[in-house]
């Protein structure tokens, strides 16, 4: 008998919940999973990972890598054997928008995108059943990502067409335990508009045209892309967001500093309704606004979470309030992988991404610190 969706939404954030109550707990289960998955990979298996049985060895036999030292991993698995570096053969390949230098391609694994529509949907249901119930999701939500099909690599004896991660993911997943994205990916990858002025531009009259006598209930998409799409509607049309729909709730992804720099002018825009941060990325869903407080809370549950310090490393778990540092993840797909993001304990399993990890990002937030300290 099919699993009822409602108890499969309980067992979801249940998962979440419990990851938070008890993280290190929730950790070890996590890598022992991850462990079995790296040691269907030559990668894994060279270091010894069917061996491993804890979180001190893991760290001590499994090197922290970057993107770059993948690379020519990342180009066998194109051009040989997916079993080099990953435990399933991709599904697709999808890119960055390249915020701390040039863009990165990545693929993505059955595994990988299961974990990724599992986290991705907590920020929606989450807030919906603590709002009022499931009647929040009736309704479409207005999709704002960027295209998916920017480009073509070529994979043993095919030809994948693969663009950036948030396009792609939508048009992976049109529907998230019932909330229907508004228009589908395909149709704003149909426009084939690039990333010039001119393009965006296109692609927003293309969604306005679209959606602007349909029920939009929420907005859901990369930040600057919907303060983007506000501002164009308003001096083409003399229209804000909040002037075609009631929206219920804004989901807003993909950079750092959201509720700083992007929620003010995003209710201003949208309408003076809540604000759901969600920590996503190429290589994962993360962590997500958990309630009315403006910070996230990690997916404990699904990956491992570790914390490069000026002290070493540190499991995310065990930073106390204040303490920070440069994020280190392991997915299915990616073990000890220095994500480029920099992170700041609040407190309680409460986190800020507070930028990439750029001298200048470093340099703002040390003089940020001791100015704070100063006036305290």
């Amino acid at each position: 008998m099919p699993e009822d969706p409602l108890e499969r939404i309980e067992k979801n954030l249940d998962s979440w919940n419990k990851g938070l109550r008890d993280p290190e707990a929730a950790q070890d289960r996590v890598l022992s999973e991850l462990l079995k998955c790296y040691s269907k990979t030559d990668y894994g298996n060279s270091l010894g990972s069917p061996e491993i049985r804890n979180v001190d060895e893991y760290q001590r036999v499994f090197p922290i890598v970057r993107y770059k030292d993948l690379e020519k991993l990342f180009s066998k698995v194109r051009d040989e054997d997916f079993s080099v570096f990953l435990d399933a053969e991709p599904i697709t390949w999808v890119m960055t928008r390249g915020t701390t230098g040039e863009s990165k391609i990545i693929p993505v694994t059955p595994h990988h995108l299961e974990d990724l529509i599992r986290c991705g949907s907590r920020a929606v249901l989450n807030f919906s059943i603590n709002h009022g119930g499931l009647a929040l999701l009736v309704g479409d939500v207005l999709n704002l990502q960027f295209p998916s099909n920017m480009s073509r690599i070529k994979t043993g004896d095919r030809e994948i067409i693969y663009g950036f991660s948030s396009g792609t993911y939508a048009k992976l997943n049109p529907m998230m335990m019932g909330l229907s994205l508004f228009p589908r990916q395909e149709e704003i990858d149909s426009l084939e508009s690039d990333l010039t002025a001119e393009g965006w531009e296109r692609r927003y009259e293309y969604i306005f045209q679209k959606a602007k006598d349909e029920k939009i209930v929420s907005v859901i998409g990369v930040a600057p892309v919907q303060t983007g799409f506000a501002r164009y509607i308003k001096k083409k049309h003399g229209l804000y967001p909040r002037d075609l729909w009631k929206l219920q709730v804004i989901y807003s992804t993909s950079v750092s500093k959201i509720q700083t720099r992007y929620a003010h002018e995003l209710r201003r825009m949208y309408g003076e309704v809540p604000l759901v941060e969600m920590y996503t990325a190429t290589e994962g869903a993360f962590a997500q606004q958990h309630d009315d407080l403006p910070y996230v809370s990690p997916n404990y549950d699904v990956y491992f979470f570790e914390v490069e310090t000026s002290s070493g490393i540190k499991m995310l778990h065990e930073l106390k309030r204040g303490g920070w540092g440069r994020l280190i993840v392991s997915t299915r797909m990616l073990p000890r992988y220095r994500i480029g993001d920099l992170i700041e304990a609040i407190g309680k399993n409460y986190f800020r991404v507070f930028g990439r990890d750029k001298l200048e990002v470093l340099i703002e937030h040390i003089a940020y610190r001791s100015l704070y300290r100063w006036f305290l």
